[in-house]
C-alpha cells in the first residue's frame, strides 16, 4: 500500500514536531510519525488544500474493516470535548489523520491494535 506524504501548514508542521519530542505514543505510531513528518509537503497557512485535516477541520472517516463511521473536529487539548465531537489533535485518532486528504486510507495503533480508516470528507470550520 502506498503510503502518501502528509500535507501541513507551517504551524502544524511545527505543532505535531514538537508533540513528537514529548509524546508518549506506541513506538510504532512514533517511529509512523517521525517518517511522516520528514517527508511531508509544507504550505503557507493560506495554500493548505482544502481537504487536508488540519487544526479546526471536521473529519468524517470509516473504519474500512467495520464500516463504522465518526466525525469529529481536531482541536487543540484543552478544547477537546468528545460530548461535541471535539477530539485533541494529540488524541491517537487526531494524529493519524493529520496532514491526510478525503479519501487517503491510513493505518494507526488504537488501543485494541491497528486499525484502518478512510477519510470520506473533510470540511473547514
Amino acid at each position: 500500500m502506498e503510503t502518501k506524504s502528509l500535507s501541513l501548514s507551517k504551524s502544524d508542521f511545527k505543532l505535531l514536531k514538537e508533540h513528537l519530542e514529548k509524546s508518549n505514543m506506541s513506538a510504532y505510531n512514533k517511529e509512523k510519525l517521525r517518517i511522516e513528518l520528514k517527508e511531508a509537503t509544507i504550505y503557507a497557512e493560506e495554500d493548505l488544500p482544502a481537504d487536508v485535516v488540519c487544526l479546526k477541520s471536521e473529519a468524517k472517516i470509516a473504519n474500512t474493516k467495520t464500516g463504522q463511521e465518526f466525525i469529529f473536529t481536531l482541536v487543540m487539548p484543552e478544547e477537546a470535548n468528545i460530548q461535541v465531537k471535539k477530539v485533541s489533535v494529540f488524541a491517537p485518532i487526531g494524529i493519524a489523520l493529520f496532514g491526510y486528504r478525503t479519501n487517503d486510507i491510513i493505518n494507526w495503533e488504537m488501543p485494541d491494535g491497528i486499525q484502518e480508516f478512510k477519510i470520506l470528507t473533510v470540511k473547514r470550520n
